[in-house]
């Protein structure tokens, strides 16, 4: 691809991602607004009890959207929204994050993998942009710098790919546990694997966008050759 090519990707990818927030917030706060008879922490609870899983907590945390499973703490962290909510929207939301909860508990092989890629992208991501920045500045004195600038950035792509099957499939047993625990009905099925889609859809914009990123630094690499 050409460095134009590569930049215009970009930018269609940050188009994208602002269109892909928007739909996510609009689809989660329409289906915030379609009842149902449990909360989110309630949702979460039954669906953790229905596997056999006793030995997490579920905790309410601030912010909006900012749900997730931490394996460390061996919590499930729920916005207020979703944790008091009692809507299709928290009920998708809490069940997504105990999807995580349930491949954790199967060892699931991309949780595995991504668990496994977390130590090593943390350390990338604190000292790759510094790497690129003086790699592009030095390359013609020391152009092996960009190259390992590179292969840390590539290891973030690498990441952000391993997370997609991660995320599309907490989604896949949440929607299927909802239907079948009968808390979401023929109706409201729908409404929740829309929001969960959406969800997902930001996974994969920001995945498509590392990889375009990743491109533009090869290309600047290879003129400077």
């Amino acid at each position: 691809m050409t460095s134009t090519s590569i930049w215009i990707l970009i930018i269609v990818v940050m188009v994208l991602s602002m269109i892909i927030q928007f739909m996510l917030q609009r689809r989660f706060d329409k289906y915030s607004q379609v009842p149902i008879a449990l909360t989110g922490a309630e949702v979460a609870s039954r669906m953790l009890q229905a596997h056999g899983i006793h030995d997490v907590r579920i905790v309410s945390i601030q912010g909006k959207l900012t749900d997730h499973y931490d394996p460390r703490t061996n919590t499930v962290n729920l916005s207020e929204n979703v944790y008091f909510g009692k809507s299709v929207g928290a009920a998708a939301v809490a069940a997504h994050e105990c999807g995580h909860v349930l491949q954790h508990a199967t060892g699931y092989a991309p949780l595995k993998m991504r668990s496994a890629l977390v130590p090593v992208v943390s350390f990338s991501n604190n000292i790759v942009s510094w790497v690129l920045l003086a790699g592009i500045i030095f390359i013609n004195v020391f152009p092996q710098l960009i190259w390992i600038g590179i292969g840390l950035f590539a290891l973030t792509t690498l990441f952000s790919f391993v997370t997609l099957p991660v995320e599309i499939n907490a989604s896949s047993r949440a929607v299927k546990w909802l239907a079948s625990a009968g808390i979401t009905s023929y109706e409201t099925s729908p409404m929740a694997q829309d929001a969960l889609k959406w969800a997902a859809y930001t996974y994969i914009i920001a995945a498509i966008g590392s990889l375009a990123t990743l491109l533009y630094y090869i290309s600047i690499a290879g003129r400077r050759r």
